[in-house]
């Protein structure tokens, strides 16, 4: 689609090289600026011109095309368009209004959350031991699926007891601690597999992705069929697992500002979303005075 925008559409190809320009220099990701481009060079190819060069009513009546068609609650396609057509604007300095862009509201839906025991059935359901290791980290550590695809041999600290996670969401570094249980199979899948640099290699998805890293085609079968496997009727994806480690640490009584370090959060709100869905003991509200003068009671004063 790109290229075909770039051979039919006047101009397309330097607007592109100032989007991917932009996006790099704002530190966006490369897989941002693909999903921005490829809806951007869409709307391009709908109306064979750049999209600056429409007017407002051109672009509503092309939203509301899309809107209707969308089959997907989400409406995914249209919110997609929508934020790649606001990036272009911004990026070519240009007020959002010019396009008449709508506000989109953000959907309040709470996060699915996997059981200790479903958790437990995924990892007996896996044959392989590199499936098993799949699951586990990204289930004890919190990791999204780009970030375990992106594990090398360099970031493991078995000593410490520690997963260096590198520039990952925000360019962002974190360290989580890592399982005795998890240590023990990654040493034995080591010694058997002789990774060279990351951790997983190569699939059967894309040819691209051999000795580079697992894909996330590859990450997201694994998850769906050993979920099916387990008997897991729930809508199990990757972060399905990072919901469940965030929810089941606050539920062991983890300080949810701890939590929000270990998942790499920027602001607690992101984190706080676990609390509507994690659960805690009610506990009976009391008055503070009461523990202080039970404190001192103890200790004789």
């Amino acid at each position: 689609m790109l290229n075909r925008a770039c051979r039919e559409i006047t101009g397309f190809s330097s607007l592109l090289q100032r989007l991917e320009r932009n996006i790099s220099i704002l530190g966006r990701s490369q897989s941002t600026f693909k999903n921005y481009a490829r809806h951007i060079a869409s709307t391009a190819l709908h109306f064979g011109c750049l999209p600056t060069d429409l007017d407002p009513e051109q672009v509503k009546d092309y939203l509301y095309e899309l809107q209707q068609r969308s089959v997907m609650p989400s409406q995914s396609y249209f919110k997609h368009t929508v934020y790649g057509l606001r990036f272009l604007l911004r990026t070519e300095g240009l007020p959002y209004d010019y396009l008449a862009l709508p506000s989109i509201s953000k959907e309040k839906k709470l996060p699915v959350i996997l059981s200790r025991e479903e958790i437990w059935g995924m990892l007996q359901s896996a044959d392989l031991l590199k499936h098993r290791l799949l699951i586990g980290l990204l289930y004890s550590c919190g990791l999204r699926c780009m970030e375990v695809r992106r594990i090398e041999l360099k970031h493991l600290d078995f000593d410490r007891k520690l997963l260096h996670i590198v520039q990952s969401k925000g360019k962002k570094d974190r360290y989580v601690p890592l399982s005795d249980h998890i240590i023990r199979g990654l040493k034995t899948y080591i010694s058997v597999e002789h990774p060279t640099t990351y951790l997983f290699t190569g699939n059967s998805f894309n040819q691209k992705d051999l000795n580079t890293g697992y894909s996330q085609r590859g990450v997201q079968w694994v998850i769906k069929s050993i979920c099916k496997k387990a008997g897991i009727y729930k809508d199990v994806h990757t972060h399905t697992l990072r919901h469940s480690y965030a929810t089941h640490l606050l539920e062991d009584g983890v300080n949810i500002l701890l939590v929000q370090r270990l998942l790499g959060h920027s602001t607690i709100e992101s984190t706080m979303v676990y609390l509507h869905v994690c659960q805690l003991e009610n506990k009976k509200v009391h008055s503070p005075l009461d523990t202080v003068f039970e404190l001192c009671r103890r200790n004789g004063k």
